[in-house]
């Protein structure tokens, strides 16, 4: 068990936590969730030990012990693969390297032949004979090959790199399992993988993650700081999400009988519940929401941008067509011969093993590439906007917000400006904020602003969630769902993939999938599945 009591953290004047009191219990799964800059990483490091908190303190079970993922990539490069993954359980390796250094001795005396006692003792009851194939398993299950296992870690790639990352963190069944961001950069197998294990998991995991379809499938539970506060609430994010929605609703309906609005969260928690049996983490989540108490549902405070996006004109019957387009980067094939038609209300997801085969695509839609072969046409009614996955250049000039968004509208009045920054959140002196102080969850709502100024009736967005936090995803999620137009994306979001699109297409160095059906669908039929495996090589 993990028990914070009276923590509060303060820098100068700003009060990121105040007096947090909560207890983190073994066999659930706790998702912190909160807007960008809440404190979600640093309430981690508080509980990891690696941040001092101004007020309280945090305590865990005597001889518990508690892994942590690793946030910096490079700390390990030295080390190979496999080891670096035993390291993850340091008083076992301690002990692994102390009998190592004892009986290499040329003068092994009596005393060494004591604490060699001693130590196979602690080794064995920590299972430690089964150390090398338990952890040559976790990185087997994360898709790294033996091959690679005894590998210096700094040769491997950096999504590789996560993987064995995170392996280190889950090796020999900690007590408490810290994980920050544990999907970013994994494919959909292995966050499968991962999601499975948690699933299974037994003791206590604390996880930060924007990934919604991976709340909902591991978490038992909600940590939610808003307003310095923590509060712990019932359910997956889902739950979280829709029950805080419906309080908010009661709230705002002062005409709403008391006895009504009991019957509706009542009859909210029960098809929750019944919803709940049908996930990974059925049994523990189920039995919460059935004794979860009504008075636990709250309204959160949470804003959400307005996402809004207009045509200015409805797209005719001809989109876009590609014909025979191929790209390379620095000899290596990126895609070739892919050729599509894109029919009116496509809602089209594009994959690929190599994220950069999409981006290089969209690039060369977009006007900003040259395709090596074969080329493209758009509709004569298509007015399209690009979201890249790299923004930087945009932000170069040290404009006001304000200025900035003017110089992409035709409009160019004041009062209309600010109307598409407050839909994202910009309002009051946050309008006057340079553009080169701006975080990355703030360049993206400015480009957000300046695709509804342009009123498209087609997008093309590359990675659109990316610096997002949890309520411009959904906000986003929901404004693709109801725009009207044609939307070409790509995203490693599952919840977004799943609700957006109707279609996919899977880019390979030699051909490509086209598929009319659910992301979902996608992954699960299994003629598709037969192929992506035939246009990998096998792999």
């Amino acid at each position: 068990m993990v028990t914070v009591s009276n923590l509060s953290l303060r820098y100068g004047k700003r009060v990121l936590f105040e007096e947090v009191n909560l207890k983190f219990t073994p066999g659930n799964c706790y998702g912190v969730i909160g807007a960008n800059g809440a404190g979600k990483s640093t309430f981690m490091k508080i509980i990891s030990g690696e941040i001092e908190p101004t007020t309280g303190q945090v305590s865990i079970d005597k001889g518990a012990r508690m892994a942590v993922l690793k946030q910096n990539h490079f700390e390990f490069d030295e080390v190979p693969v496999l080891e670096t993954v035993l390291r993850g359980h340091q008083k076992l390796w301690a002990i692994m390297q102390e009998k190592d250094a004892l009986y290499a001795k040329a003068d092994f005396t009596d005393a060494d032949g004591e604490r060699a006692a001693q130590l196979e003792s602690d080794f064995a009851e920590m299972n430690g004979w089964n150390a090398e194939s338990d952890a040559a398993s976790l990185l087997s299950g994360l898709g790294i090959s033996e091959s690679e296992h005894y590998k210096l870690l700094g040769e491997l790639s950096g999504p590789e790199k996560v993987k064995v990352l995170l392996a280190q963190a889950l090796f020999g069944d900690p007590d408490i399992l810290l994980l920050d961001e544990p999907t970013n950069d994994l494919d959909v197998q292995t966050i499968a993988w991962l999601e499975n294990f948690l699933a299974d998991f037994k003791n206590t995991v604390i996880v930060v993650s924007h990934d919604r379809h991976f709340l909902d499938a591991v978490c038992t539970h909600v940590a939610d700081i808003d307003f310095g506060k923590i509060q712990i609430f019932t359910g997956n994010y889902s739950f979280w999400y829709e029950s805080s929605q419906l309080a908010l609703r009661q709230k705002m309906d002062q005409n709403k009988k008391m006895e009504d609005k009991k019957k509706e969260l009542l009859e909210f928690i029960a098809r929750f519940s019944a919803n709940a049996s049908k996930s990974k983490q059925a049994t523990s989540r189920k039995k919460a929401l059935d004794k979860l108490n009504i008075e636990d549902i709250k309204p959160s405070s949470r804003k959400y941008p307005a996402i809004i996006i207009k045509p200015e004109r409805e797209a005719g019957d001809q989109i876009l067509s590609v014909e025979n387009i191929s790209s390379d980067l620095e000899g290596e094939t990126l895609f070739s011969q892919v050729s599509f038609s894109i029919n009116k209300g496509d809602k089209i997801a594009f994959l690929a093993d190599d994220q950069l085969a999409v981006s290089t695509l969209f690039k060369i839609l977009a006007g900003e590439y040259i395709t090596n072969t074969g080329g493209f046409k758009w509709g004569v009614t298509i007015r399209h906007a690009y979201l890249p996955n790299e923004n930087a250049e945009y932000f170069t000039s040290d404009l006001n917000l304000i200025d900035w968004l003017r110089q992409y509208s035709e409009d160019k009045d004041e009062t209309f400006i600010r109307g598409f920054l407050g839909k994202m959140l910009f309002s009051g002196e946050e309008t006057l904020k340079k553009t080169t102080v701006l975080s990355g969850g703030e360049k993206v709502r400015c480009m957000i602003s300046r695709m509804m100024l342009t009123a498209p009736n087609l997008l093309i967005l590359d990675e659109p969630t990316n610096h997002l936090d949890l309520e411009s995803i959904t906000a986003f999620n929901n404004a693709l769902i109801d725009f009207k137009g044609t939307v070409l994306f790509t995203s490693h979001d599952h919840t977004f993939v799943q609700t957006v699109a109707n279609r996919i297409i899977e880019l390979f160095p030699n051909g490509c999938i086209d598929r009319q059906m659910t992301y979902d669908e996608y992954l699960e039929h299994p003629q598709v599945q037969e192929l992506r495996h035939k246009l990998r090589g096998g792999r």
